[in-house]
This record gives C-alpha cells, sequence and structure tokens, in this order.
C-alpha cells in the first residue's frame, strides 16, 4: 500500500499518544502503546475508516474542518499543526479566522480538573471538546447542536431550567457575544454562514442582531434538571484562554452541599454509561 507524508506523520503522531495520556480506559492487550484509530476516531469525531484511508495514502485531501480536528485529538503544539496543515495541501487559517486549535498545555489543564464538568468553545460558541462528565451532565450535542448560540434560538435542545426572563437574557448575552465575534474575525466563513442562518431562521435573534449590542458571557449560575440524578444548582464559569479567545467552561459544586453529592454520583454513573 503506497504511504504518503501525511499518512506517516498521522500514524507517528498516533503512536505517541497513550489512551491514559487523553483520558481513555487502556484496559485490554494492545498490540502497540498508541492511540488505536478507533480511538483517534472516537476523540476527533471522524470515521475509523477515514483515518485508515489517510494513514495508507487512500484519501489525501482532508477538509480544513477534518484537519483541525485530527490537531485537536492528536495534540498537536502549533508548529505540529502549521505542519499537518501544510501536507493536506491546506492552507493555515489566517488571523481573520476564529482559532480552533487546543494547545497541549490547555489540554493538560483540562486533564487535570476531572472532578468538573468542563468543555472547551471556541470565540463563536461551538464545542471543541467535552469531558466526560460534561457530557452526562449537560447531553452529548452532534451537529448544529454543537453552536450554544443555535441551541438557545434554533433547537431549545438544553437541561438547562429556564424561566422566560433567564432564557431571553441568555439569547441577549449569546447575540451580543457573537457580534463581538464576528468583529474580531470578519473573514471566518463558518461564522459567517452561522450567521447567515440565524438571521434566517430566527427573528429573535435578528432583532438582536441589529440591535448593535456587544458584550462577553463570563459566568452564571445554573440548575440543571438531569433525567437521572434530579436537579443539580452549579455555578457556571467561563474561563478564557489568552490570545485565542477560547472559552473553558467548567460547572462546579459547593463542597458539602446535595449538588455536590449529585454530580459526584453522576461522576461515576453517567461516566460509565457514555464510555461502557
Amino acid at each position: 500500500m503506497p504511504r504518503t507524508e501525511l499518512g506517516e506523520a498521522l500514524r507517528s503522531w498516533r503512536d505517541r499518544l497513550s489512551p491514559d495520556t487523553v483520558g481513555l480506559p487502556s484496559g485490554g492487550r494492545r498490540r502497540a502503546p498508541g492511540l488505536r484509530r478507533e480511538e483517534l476516531s472516537q476523540l476527533a469525531g471522524i470515521s475509523a475508516d477515514y483515518i485508515i484511508r489517510l494513514e495508507q495514502g487512500r484519501a489525501s485531501n482532508p477538509s480544513p474542518q477534518i484537519a483541525e480536528a485530527l490537531a485537536r485529538a492528536l495534540r498537536l503544539d502549533p508548529a505540529e499543526r502549521e505542519h499537518l496543515f501544510h501536507l493536506a495541501k491546506l492552507a493555515v487559517p489566517g488571523p481573520g479566522t476564529i482559532p480552533r486549535h487546543i494547545t497541549p498545555g490547555v489540554h493538560r489543564i483540562l486533564d487535570r480538573l476531572t472532578g468538573s464538568a468542563v468543555a472547551v468553545y471556541d470565540a463563536a460558541w461551538t464545542q471543541l471538546l467535552a469531558n466526560p462528565l460534561y457530557c452526562a451532565l449537560i447531553g452529548q450535542w452532534h451537529g448544529p447542536d454543537l453552536n450554544a448560540v443555535w441551541r438557545a434560538f434554533i433547537t431549545s435542545t438544553t437541561r438547562v431550567r429556564h424561566t422566560p426572563e433567564s432564557n431571553g437574557q441568555l439569547q441577549r448575552l449569546l447575540a451580543a457575544d457573537l457580534r463581538r465575534t464576528a468583529a474580531l474575525y470578519p473573514d471566518d466563513p463558518a461564522l459567517t454562514d452561522l450567521l447567515t442562518q440565524l438571521r434566517r431562521r430566527s427573528a429573535r435573534f435578528a432583532g438582536l442582531w441589529d440591535t448593535g449590542t456587544t458584550a462577553e458571557h463570563q459566568a452564571s449560575r445554573k440548575t440543571i434538571d438531569h433525567p437521572t440524578v434530579g436537579p443539580l444548582t452549579l455555578d457556571c464559569d467561563v474561563l478564557h484562554v489568552a490570545g485565542n479567545h477560547l472559552r473553558i467552561m467548567v460547572y462546579t459544586a459547593e463542597l458539602g452541599t446535595e449538588d455536590a453529592d449529585r454530580l459526584a454520583l453522576l461522576s461515576v454513573i453517567g461516566t460509565q454509561s457514555l464510555t461502557g
């Protein structure tokens, strides 16, 4: 089978990562210490068959979205990510586009927050990564629902308890935050498409957008109605990564409370159901 530089690089990067490094179980016999293709597929959200074809040289032109997902899943540093884009014959995203790469340092921070529900969003509020506890708490998103603004205005899929007033406030904040992002990254095609779809499908979003208001959504206290462990009232803090406007969303509970007990229970039974 013919090999390519891209395929060899992907295989090398996959081989250097252990399951423990990326938060996956490492049980069972393994022919090699690195990640299996199926594990990389799970982390990147890309079919294992396509990863095989890339590594074997039967596919050589991944989309920018796939290249970005592979760079995140393989925990590439900025220079390695740039090399991946060059091997894939893709232009490295420029300064007018939203950064979607999670650096190894940010990955290591997330690895140490195992007792908290944590997700990483880009500047347009599209989820890039979520740990098992976050998925167990909030749910697993797919497709357009990975974007929090889309969920707030179009699908209304959420476990967070809202009143009409709190939902309206959230919509105002997200629309204003997205306008701020659009000013920072005017050349991002995914953001342009998202804005077009939101304005076309939601009169509420279009009206808020036209006010011209900008803001930054940072922190709140939320009650989440979980179908298994019941309601949890948690602090939701949004931490910002300097230089690329990534947002790290962290849900935590006050120690010694019933909410903390329920979150701890969910960290056992909820994450088991996701990985079992």
